[in-house]
């Protein structure tokens, strides 16, 4: 069986969080180049497939990709592009099925929240009636914690450690000015 390769895309807000799974998807792919050849991601998002605009992560080293758990925002750009129904917009799917073809991809990695997984689905259910059976895979990111069988979204530790800061740097402020004004702020 000849390696496919696999496309990876970034959906929603960014976080250094999203930058983390990308890093973790491309590194086990590079683990296992006898089934994963390459992993290309797409230019903002799912929108890299539509217009082929893809990044060769095979160009880049393994310690820019391992620089990517620590980098803030999306490192391939991310966007908020809803895929509508199968039956509304069925060319676009098509056009993902044949970027996909065009560049022997048989693995699709889509890193976002819930309309992420539902284009996983749509993506998986199509391409096997194209005749063209694209393993996808969604990758959980939402900050929202609100996936359907997910315990906890990766994306969650990151809304807990931005309240935890702020609440932090909200009480330094307090404390500096207690003497002679604010002495109570509350945070909603």
């Amino acid at each position: 069986m000849t390696a496919k390769n696999a496309f990876y895309a970034q959906s929603g807000g960014v976080t250094a969080v999203i930058n983390s799974s990308a890093c973790g998807v491309i590194e086990t792919c590079r683990k296992h180049s006898d089934k994963i050849a390459n992993v290309y991601a797409g230019r903002n998002g799912i929108i890299g497939a539509l217009t082929e605009d893809l990044i060769d992560t095979n160009q880049e080293s393994a310690e820019d990709i391992a620089a990517l758990k620590t980098t803030p925002s999306g490192g391939f750009g991310s966007c908020r592009f809803k895929l509508k129904s199968l039956e509304d917009n069925k060319r676009e799917y098509e056009r993902l099925i044949e970027v996909f073809k065009a560049h022997n991809i048989g693995y699709f990695f889509y890193n976002g929240g819930g309309d992420s997984a539902d284009t996983c689905y749509k993506v998986s259910q199509l391409s096997e009636k194209m005749g063209y059976p694209v393993q996808a895979i969604h990758v959980p990111k939402t900050v929202d914690n609100d996936l359907p069988i997910t315990d906890n979204c990766p994306g969650f530790g990151s809304v807990a450690k931005y309240i935890a800061v702020s609440t932090l740097e909200a009480s330094y402020d307090v404390r500096s000015m207690a003497a002679t004004s604010t002495k109570i702020f509350v945070m909603r």
